[in-house]
């Protein structure tokens, strides 16, 4: 793995035009989507349902018309079946940009190796917002892949609700091991401190709870301020909040003193 990230350069239109890019696109999809199978991954139903029937009805509904592979990929956005994973394949090259994007969730749910490259290809490249924010998501499901330096790099440059899954699955992608989760670290670190966002700050400092036990002791210490820090003077309520939820989780002696002793001071309450 490269120590440098190389530049990185997808994408044609400004930073204005790709700020405004997940609100024409859903103006662009609201009359052919219904939510976003995201919603739904990690959903119980309500009633108990014969998976393995559910599974059967969504690979004959894969082979079936474009409106028939819809549902069939929401069922597999909710079950896993290799069975699946043939079908599911060639939908990523589909010209249609909702079965593209439920193709890369099912895959997301169903992770398999041969995915990888194709989801790394759309992740750089497509056009369409919700697919990249799917690619995102899903690649917090291939740990062990080489994800990481993809994922800083839509941290880096993307939209905003691709940012978002970046920074929540550059969690799972450094929580491998040392060498991985410094970089990841540091790239939160970054986002955390300048991002535009709120939603990405507060998955930023997410992860950076989730990665802090595989990170060497300086940048522990950088991290410890650097939430600390948001804590007590990000503009945004749910980021200040979210940081406050990873600091404890740190089980930290020192840092539980300090949030005592912040709250003793009325800088917390």
């Amino acid at each position: 793995m490269s120590d440098s990230i190389p530049p990185f350069q997808p994408f044609d239109t400004s930073p204005q035009e790709l700020a405004l890019d997940p609100d024409v696109l859903a103006m662009e999809l609201a009359q052919e989507l219904l939510g976003d199978p995201l919603d739904d991954v990690d959903l119980l139903a309500e009633e108990l349902v014969d998976v393995a029937a559910e599974c059967d009805h969504g690979l004959k509904l894969l082979a079936g018309a474009a409106e028939e592979r819809i549902q069939g990929l929401r069922i597999f956005c909710e079950h896993r079946d290799p069975r699946a994973i043939p079908a599911l394949m060639p939908l990523l090259d589909c010209p249609c940009p909702i079965q593209r994007m439920s193709a890369v969730y099912a895959l997301g749910r169903n992770p398999h190796p041969l995915a990888v490259e194709p989801l790394l290809a759309l992740l750089q490249s497509d056009s369409n917002g919700y697919v990249r924010k799917a690619v995102a998501w899903s690649l917090g499901n291939y740990p062990e892949a080489p994800i990481l330096n993809p994922l800083i790099r839509s941290l880096q440059v993307d939209v905003a609700a691709v940012r978002l899954w970046a920074a929540s699955s550059l969690a799972e992608a450094g929580c491998t091991g040392p060498a991985k989760a410094d970089p990841a670290a540091a790239q939160l670190l970054l986002s955390l401190r300048v991002d535009s966002e709120p939603a990405v700050r507060s998955n930023s400092a997410w992860s950076l709870g989730r990665l802090y036990g595989d990170l060497v002791d300086p940048r522990q210490q950088e991290v410890q301020e650097a939430l600390i820090a948001t804590l007590l003077h990000d503009a945004d309520a749910g980021v200040r909040d979210e940081a406050r939820v990873a600091l404890e989780q740190l089980e930290a002696p020192e840092v539980l003193d300090r949030l005592q002793t912040l709250v003793d001071e009325g800088l917390l309450s």
